[in-house]
């Protein structure tokens, strides 16, 4: 499945689909070191272009606007999660791996599970699932140890509910 890392093909997107959803661990496991940023960034850019289309059966008012909001959302909260991790990473265990190679595992995790999270219900079970994949993809992936894995998850996500505690009302009174 992953042969030619720069090359991304409705081929590459489906196999990759398949194969997280089927046998995720081996999956990370044979996550090749070089495979760049292009791949799994096209692999979570479709996925957000289906999630943004989902969502859209339920939206109201102006559908072109929320479109974009809903897609960058679902783009940019991958690179905003991964990179309170990697700085995590990097201050608690030091830093192992590429930045790249770090948002790959964020970018197929995600992709996988927005693919569900447009229903509003399903939320309660891909984020969890989501968090769950990343710790599979940083244990097998980037071979840390399950208790470290473990570590920068669960400061990444009080990191960003701090920071949303902090930023909500801020947004809210303008």
């Amino acid at each position: 499945m992953m042969g030619d890392t720069q090359r991304f093909t409705l081929r590459f997107y489906l196999s990759g689909l398949s194969r997280i959803l089927s046998e995720p661990r081996r999956f990370f496991s044979e996550l090749p070191p070089d495979m760049g940023m292009v791949p799994p960034l096209i692999f979570l850019m479709l996925s957000g272009l289906v999630f943004t289309g989902a969502s859209l059966m339920t939206a109201v008012q102006n559908p072109l606007m929320s479109a974009v909001i809903l897609f960058v959302n679902a783009v940019g909260m991958a690179f905003v999660t991964s990179g309170v991790g990697y700085g995590v990473m990097v201050l608690t265990v030091g830093r192992r791996v590429s930045y790249t190679r770090f948002f790959t595992i964020y970018a197929f995790s995600s992709g996988v599970t927005i693919l569900a999270s447009w229903l509003p219900v399903f939320l309660w079970i891909s984020e969890p699932w989501k968090w769950w994949l990343i710790g599979t993809g940083m244990t097998r992936s980037l071979d840390l140890k399950r208790s470290q894995a473990l570590g920068i998850i669960g400061l990444s996500v009080g990191i960003l509910m701090l920071f949303l505690w902090i930023i909500l009302p801020l947004l809210t009174s303008l």
